[in-house]
């Protein structure tokens, strides 16, 4: 933005410039030149005057060689010419004499007025000695275009000089004119790029820039402080709920435990499927909590393998899916590939994931982690040779007990789901060939991809919800 506002204020000032200096050039040039001609013409009707007092009136030539001897000192030449066009007097150079001269002669004595010519750069000049219509001779003065050219020079160089000082004058002014915009607005957004990011601390300088520029600055910072108590305060609330229902429901269990322990045998089976109600619960508050944290979750992305953490929640789950008597392998298409998500978060998609696909596939099935780069996106598909799902099933799995199919507590996909799209990422299902689900996630890739073997780690664990179904 800093560079486009000094290129526009530098271009609109170059255009007025050029519109300005240029026409001025060439009318003060114009004008020199005029005034030079004029200048010149006199001089030559000052010869023109003496020169008619020796050809009309037939008096001494006195006058006439006079005014041709101070024509000479000022370094001009001049030549007299009779009514027959014949040569009379002149200065020692005879730059007024010539064809272009007798041309001259000829015209003026015709009863003209020519245009006068240059010559070898030299301006000549003709004016008739008498009546204009019947001339006793002419006279032509040769000066020289030196001084008119060093003159139209200084006034193109002073030009120039001028547009140039005015144009330095507006690459300064522009270019702090547009750090001035540009330099609050790169905070500002540098500033909400960390707080998209996570950083709910993050604060933007609010005394630079315009008004309008402070204003924005300063609407950000109240937003930022209000994102902060509200994400903040959610926390506190998640954290009371989940010691508040943990800690009763535990005690209850273990009430339970006891009661059964000494219970005959039909009081002890209602107080067994008792027991398995308050598991239930447990359970359901534990991924209703999951859930509130999956979506109050403000990633700060770091560098994660791929690879490596499917390799390891392969290795994590294998024991559960053999014991199922369930396949549980990983597959990887082409060079390894590196995301950018939160700390904990792909361990914990990817665990919701297999649980869930331990739990729906019966045994002697499969359940496959592939690995890949397509479009620009890191996918990783999660496919399971299962029951699958019906079309309207997938439509609400991704809502909290959306799922009417599911075993379980129905919250397993929307965790995924919400963890996946806070990173900007995005999931979706898809039925496997053959029979079976597969669930399609992809996730952003690293933007250093030069660095990625000195940068890159699996990310560390934080709330790993695995045993939420679909």
């Amino acid at each position: 933005m800093t560079r486009r506002i000094a290129w526009t204020l530098l271009a609109l000032t170059s255009v007025l410039l050029v519109l300005a200096v240029v026409p001025l050039a060439v009318s003060m040039t114009a004008r020199e030149r005029v005034s030079y001609r004029d200048n010149q013409r006199a001089a030559t009707r000052l010869i023109a005057a003496a020169a008619e007092e020796h050809l009309s009136d037939h008096k001494p030539a006195t006058a006439m060689r006079k005014e041709l001897g101070t024509a000479a000192r000022a370094g001009d030449c001049a030549a007299v010419y009779d009514a027959s066009a014949r040569l009379v007097a002149s200065t020692p150079c005879t730059a007024a004499q010539g064809e272009e001269a007798a041309e001259l002669v000829g015209k003026v004595l015709a009863g003209h007025e020519p245009e006068p010519p240059e010559k070898e750069g030299r301006l000549l000049a003709a004016e008739p000695a008498g009546e204009v219509r019947r001339p006793a001779g002419a006279v032509v003065l040769a000066r020289s275009a030196a001084p008119l050219d060093a003159r139209t020079a200084a006034i193109w160089g002073w030009s120039a000089a001028i547009g140039a000082a005015g144009l330095a004058a507006s690459v300064l002014l522009s270019a702090r004119l547009a750090r001035w915009v540009g330099r609050p607005l790169s905070t500002l957004d540098a500033s909400a790029r960390r707080l998209g990011e996570g950083a709910l601390d993050e604060r933007t300088d609010v005394d630079a820039g315009p008004p309008e520029v402070r204003r924005l600055a300063a609407t950000f910072n109240t937003m930022a402080a209000r994102t902060e108590a509200l994400v903040h305060g959610h926390r506190a609330v998640i954290a009371d709920v989940s010691h508040q229902l943990r800690t009763p429901l535990a005690a209850l269990r273990l009430r339970l435990d006891v009661l059964a322990a000494g219970a005959e045998e039909g009081t002890a089976t209602e107080l067994a499927a008792a027991q398995e109600e308050i598991a239930r619960l447990s359970r359901l508050v534990d991924g209703l909590l999951a859930v509130a944290r999956a979506e109050q979750a403000t990633p700060r992305p770091s560098a994660v393998r791929v690879d490596e953490v499917v390799a390891e929640r392969v290795a994590a789950w294998s024991p559960v899916a053999e014991e199922r008597g369930v396949g549980l392998r990983a597959v990887s298409a082409g060079p390894a590939v590196t995301v950018a998500l939160g700390a904990g978060h792909l361990e914990q998609i990817l665990d919701n994931l297999v649980a869930n696909a331990v739990e729906a596939v019966p045994a002697g099935g499969s359940i496959t982690l592939d690995v890949r780069e397509a479009g620009g996106r890191a996918r990783v598909l999660v496919r399971d040779d299962g029951p699958g799902m019906t079309a309207e099933a997938k439509e609400l799995a991704f809502h909290r007990f959306g799922n009417p199919e599911t075993r379980g507590s129905g919250l397993g996909l929307a965790i995924v789901h919400r963890l996946v799209t806070a990173n900007g990422g995005a999931a979706r299902l898809e039925d496997t060939p053959g029979g079976g689900l597969t669930v399609v996630l992809d996730l952003p890739l690293w933007p250093e991809r030069g660095h990625e073997r000195g940068i890159a780690s699996r990310s560390l664990p934080v709330d790993r919800t695995a045993d939420q179904n679909r």
